[in-house]
């Protein structure tokens, strides 16, 4: 049996030498680091106190390979690699939050609204400590989401880290189906619109259009874009939405890698969908990867000001490699680049207003929108972040109202005179 798991090693080795070298022409190099890597695999084999399978072996070295690169590329085993599928879903058992891991800790990047994580207070920049009573340190982000996942019903315990805090904080929460409504809308007075996108799902783009064509037919002339605790989605359906904000052919984003068959640029079309209404966007530490890239594109060409805090800064892209047993390989292949040139990748999106919050205010205000009742003697949370925008909007209005007048009057004079 040792034998035949020898054989098995070095035929994988061979692939692999032959597959490296093809590519880079480092033969001599590459060749000494994987006689390096057989003479490891050689004495596990030999000389460890139980037999081992040969394949854990090989799962476990491509593991450790993947999670030196970055936080984002991961080895996934056939089982974890069919868990990212029920992204694409839209519906799974679990809290209702997104995480990334972030300076080698589980960190929440936000929230989803309505979820049971978001009823019970789970913040953006929330550090998972430990899950069940077992620590997070060193786990993968797909074993994460594995452990956090389950059926509608069942309980999850976390412990959190979250800055200000004196203490860890527990959560004992109670697992749902999780529903994803990506886009939401209404009239907060009669000329302003309020716009909500919570996911880039692959309906988001589609609903944005009808819940804008709605709005128009409201008679709404300014629009509020809420993008916070948005943690972003796929990437074609965030370029879709682009598109309805910019026009002219512009670019929108740039996509750059070291194999320059990923690069690429996305072009904003000819005209816009919708009508050029001022705008102001809101973000905040829970806003990720899709949503930075519209709040980005949007500052750029100065479409809207942008209220709030910094956002997450996830900005590069990962491929997903299927393997030839079932598993995968979720890779970093390119980061993404805004009109300007500039990188979201760990610096993220900082707004053109800074309007913090009090973190205990953030909890109170996210149940408050989701409904739950204030406790005795509790008075309502503002949402300083929305009012700075309304108030904004209010001012810009008025701005360009006094604008008009002065030349019309400008205008009028010169006739009277020529």
């Amino acid at each position: 049996m040792r034998n035949l798991s020898k054989k098995y090693v070095f035929m994988v080795l061979f692939i692999v030498l032959f597959g490296l070298v093809s590519f880079t022409g480092t033969t001599s190099v590459m060749y000494d680091e994987l006689k390096l890597f057989s003479e490891g695999l050689d004495r596990i084999q030999s000389n460890y106190v139980e037999e081992v399978d040969p394949k854990k072996l090989i799962y476990g070295a491509l593991s450790g390979m993947a999670r030196s690169l970055d936080p984002y590329s991961q080895f996934m085993e056939p089982d974890m690699y069919n868990e990212t599928k029920v992204e694409t879903e839209g519906e799974f058992g679990g809290l209702g939050i997104r995480i990334e891991v972030k300076d080698d800790i589980l960190t929440v990047v936000a929230p989803i609204e309505g979820t049971p994580a978001y009823k019970q207070g789970v913040l953006p920049g929330d550090r998972i400590i430990k899950i069940d009573g077992k620590e997070t340190k060193g786990l993968s982000l797909i074993e994460a989401v594995k452990r956090l996942r389950g059926p509608k019903g069942t309980k999850v315990s976390i412990t959190i880290y979250r800055e200000g805090a004196k203490d860890l904080l527990d959560f004992a929460i109670i697992r749902d189906i999780i529903k994803i409504e990506s886009v939401k809308y209404k009239m907060l007075s009669p000329k302003l619109a309020y716009v909500k996108i919570n996911e880039f799902t692959e309906k988001t783009a589609r609903d944005l259009d009808q819940a804008l064509i709605e709005l128009e037919k409201a008679n709404a002339e300014k629009l509020i874009l809420d993008l916070r605790n948005d943690p972003g989605g796929l990437l074609n359906t965030c370029i879709e939405v682009c598109k309805q904000f910019v026009g002219d052919n512009k670019l929108l984003l740039s996509i750059r890698g070291r194999d320059s068959k990923m690069n690429q640029q996305f072009m904003a079309d000819k005209t816009m969908k919708h009508k050029p209404w001022p705008m102001v966007v809101l973000v905040n530490r829970g806003s990720a990867s899709a949503s930075e890239i519209l709040a980005g594109v949007l500052q750029d060409y100065k479409r809207g000001k942008l209220i709030g805090t910094k956002t997450f800064g996830k900005g590069s892209v990962q491929t997903v490699m299927p393997m030839s047993d079932g598993s995968g390989l979720r890779l970093t292949t390119a980061k993404y680049y805004l009109p300007s040139g500039r990188s979201i990748h760990e610096i993220g999106v900082t707004p053109d207003i800074i309007v913090e919050m009090p973190r205990e205010d953030e909890v109170k205000l996210m149940m408050q929108n989701d409904g739950i009742p204030l406790k005795a003697g509790e008075k309502p949370v503002k949402d300083l972040i929305l009012e700075k925008a309304i108030e904004i909007l209010a001012t810009e209005k008025k701005r360009l109202r006094n604008r008009t007048v002065l030349s019309g009057r400008s205008a009028a004079g010169r006739i009277s005179k020529w």
